[in-house]
């Protein structure tokens, strides 16, 4: 069985930064394990993952909207399947809902809302569930608050799962779906 793997991050990355590079090799990474990486289909990291996952042979699949943000204009060149929504609620659920799994880079506003939508979906069973990998440790303090807080219960915190590089990436996806045969 093939897996789409959504990967959400900033639009904003050029590819001189350490990120946009860290996330081609996520990409490829994904793309050369089999997976199928669905991105927003923009730039940045959209385009690393996506363009990392081409150049391996993968495949990969954009998912457009016409409310066009500031950065997010034209769909990158290395998308081979773009799936369009007229309004942003629709590209988000379809990042969400039609992923097997979800990869986190650093990113904005935007990518909160990506990672705001996903945790909900789990949290409250829209979606079954599915690895939900934060890359890197952008993200950490947020969610290190988070956990210590006393809104987020130990449940919640559990769904989420911390990797520094590509190899516990890979190794973690691997034993999350061995274990879901199970």
């Amino acid at each position: 069985m093939t897996r789409t793997i959504a990967v959400y991050g900033s639009a904003r990355l050029l590819p001189d930064d350490p990120v946009y590079q860290q996330t081609y090799a996520v990409g490829r990474a994904l793309a050369q394990t089999g997976y199928v990486v669905m991105t927003g289909g923009y730039g940045g990291v959209m385009a690393a993952a996506s363009q990392g996952a081409a150049e391996a042979g993968g495949h990969v699949i954009g998912v457009t909207v016409g409310q066009r943000l500031t950065a997010e204009k034209e769909v990158n060149p290395w998308v081979k399947e773009e799936i369009y929504y007229d309004k942003l609620d629709d590209r988000l659920a379809h990042l969400v809902e039609r992923a097997d799994g979800y990869v986190v880079m650093p990113g904005g506003i935007g990518t909160l809302q990506e990672i705001t939508e996903a945790w909900t979906a789990l949290r409250i069973h829209i979606v079954p569930p599915r690895p939900f990998v934060f890359y890197g440790y952008f993200w950490r303090p947020i969610f290190d608050l988070l956990a210590q807080s006393p809104y987020i219960s130990p449940t919640d915190s559990a769904m989420i799962h911390f990797v520094q590089d590509i190899d516990a990436m890979l190794d973690y996806l691997a034993q999350w779906y061995a274990q879901e045969k199970a």
